[in-house]
């Protein structure tokens, strides 16, 4: 790699960075805390995955700028593993999971994201912000009116500051300012303190304390699947998101081993296993940050905060961090997708729509983005089909058929009952040179077709079949096989 491609990856802008990766720390001290009650672990198990996800990722992973962590979407899969089972098996259930996530970049399975269609991915992260800004509700509703006022003030400070000044990221003055205006009032929020308590001591590594048999295999690795695909969903839509915002591209199975060695360094050394965040990868993106070093910073001062300024951090008041927190949902919303919902094809419409309401109501992304990629595939192929058609003529004793379009699973029975097999005919052309089969279903429709008319003793040419379709003919189709061929004519 060139030093100008170390440099553009790296630091592009070392104090926006910088800056940058600190407002991402302080945000990730609660998130992280209420992911490991989520998950029903102790706190410092989201702390420590957090700082070791950012860290390894930033270093191996494939989207500079892109923020991993403790996630809540991974930490609901875990919640019955650990109880069933302890943290040893959620530890060696992390291990496994990057194990998986690695496999998957020699199946180079994040070429898959080109099978994901914009509306779904619109979907996802209209679901993201809305799921954002309901996660912030219970820290605000029924709190009083201070807190109302307090949230209110922070949002005022993040939007208004910019106006004047860009020289620091408006999310971190609201942090600094809001804290230390409430320590000097001695006013009563809850803080980030109230939400768990902070470790003391760095993580040192161990290995999970469970058997090494297929015993432990056969619990973990139901869980580990999970935790690889949701991890692997979730992060490269993210990157996908990112790409976009900051308009550059990055390498998505680059991007799997990467979450992979994550999540196998936080199992190893007392961290759940996580994934890209999409709310503090917008407001890295958002504060400035565009290069690998963000990230390495946001792990490393998260760190530093917790064991160093922890006394500090947990004065951090609650509306603060809320306050943030729905500035990034305000931020990921794709609000022209409103707009857009009347003049874009109602099939895009109805894919983004889906995909938002399963993924609410459910709180699993890997549902919702499923449901969209099923709805846009069953969308597609209804589309194709319409393109489809078959006309004929008769030239004498011979009847010649010009097909067009894609002939598919969809199509097949269409194609099929275009011919009549019952006219008395000399012969019949079939004119493909306008259409292409695509799959086993099409050749199949193909071959009931050739026989059936071969069957009522009527020969068949097949004429202007392209090179692609030729192959798949001639290695599934039955019809230009010797035993195929009918024993009698009329």
């Amino acid at each position: 790699m060139s030093l100008s491609k170390l440099r553009d990856e790296w630091s592009p802008n070392v104090t926006r960075d910088l800056l940058a990766g600190t407002v991402v720390a302080l945000a990730l001290i609660p998130e992280a805390i209420a992911f490991s009650i989520i998950a029903g672990v102790d706190p410092k198990l989201g702390l420590y995955a957090s700082f070791w996800i950012a860290i390894v990722t930033a270093i191996t992973g494939g989207r500079p700028a892109m923020i991993s962590a403790a996630t809540g979407a991974t930490a609901l899969v875990m919640v019955t593993l650990v109880r069933d089972h302890g943290v040893d098996y959620l530890f060696a259930a992390t291990v496994l999971t990057g194990v998986l996530q690695i496999a998957a970049r020699f199946l180079r399975l994040g070429d898959l994201m080109r099978f994901v269609s914009r509306s779904v991915v619109t979907g996802f992260v209209n679901a993201l912000a809305i799921l954002i800004f309901l996660a912030q509700m219970p820290e605000v509703i029924g709190m009083g009116w201070q807190v109302y006022a307090m949230v209110a003030v922070g949002l005022a400070i993040i939007y208004l500051l910019p106006r004047v000044t860009n020289a620091v990221p408006s999310a971190l003055v609201t942090i600094v300012l809001l804290t230390v205006v409430t320590i000097a009032a001695g006013w009563d929020f809850r803080t980030v303190g109230d939400m768990g308590q902070l470790p003391t001591e760095f993580p040192g590594f161990a290995l999970p304390s469970v058997p090494f048999n297929l015993e432990t295999l056969r619990i973990v690795l139901p869980y580990a699947a999970t935790l690889a695909m949701i991890g692997l969903l979730e992060s490269l839509m993210t990157a996908a998101i990112i790409d976009e915002m900051t308009d550059t591209t990055s390498d998505k199975n680059r991007e799997c081993s990467g979450q992979g060695l994550g999540n196998i360094v936080s199992g190893l050394f007392g961290g759940m296993a996580g994934c890209a965040m999409i709310g503090q990868s917008v407001i890295n993106v958002s504060s400035g940050g565009r290069g690998r070093l963000s990230c390495l910073w946001a792990g490393g001062f998260l760190l530093f905060l917790v064991l160093v300024l922890g006394d500090w951090v947990r004065q951090i008041p609650m509306p603060a961090l809320v306050a943030v927190m729905i500035m990034v949902s305000i931020n990921t919303f794709q609000w022209r997708s409103l707009r857009t919902l009347v003049t874009h094809p109602r099939s895009s419409s109805i894919v983004m729509l889906a995909t938002v309401v399963v993924v609410v109501l459910t709180h699993d992304l890997a549902k919702g983005v499923l449901v969209g990629v099923i709805l846009s595939g069953l969308f597609f192929a209804q589309k194709v089909s319409r393109f489809f058609g078959v006309s004929s003529a008769l030239e004498g004793g011979v009847r010649r058929y010009r097909v067009t379009g894609q002939i598919f699973f969809a199509t097949a029975e269409a194609f099929h009952a275009a011919f009549d097999f019952r006219e008395p005919l000399d012969a019949v052309v079939i004119d493909v040179q306008a259409a292409h089969f695509w799959d086993i279903t099409a050749i199949n429709a193909l071959d009931r077709v050739v026989l059936k008319f071969r069957h009522h003793g009527i020969p068949v040419e097949i004429a202007g079949m392209n090179e692609a379709s030729r192959t798949l003919v001639d290695r599934l189709a039955r019809h230009d096989k010797a035993d195929a061929l009918p024993t009698g004519g009329h």
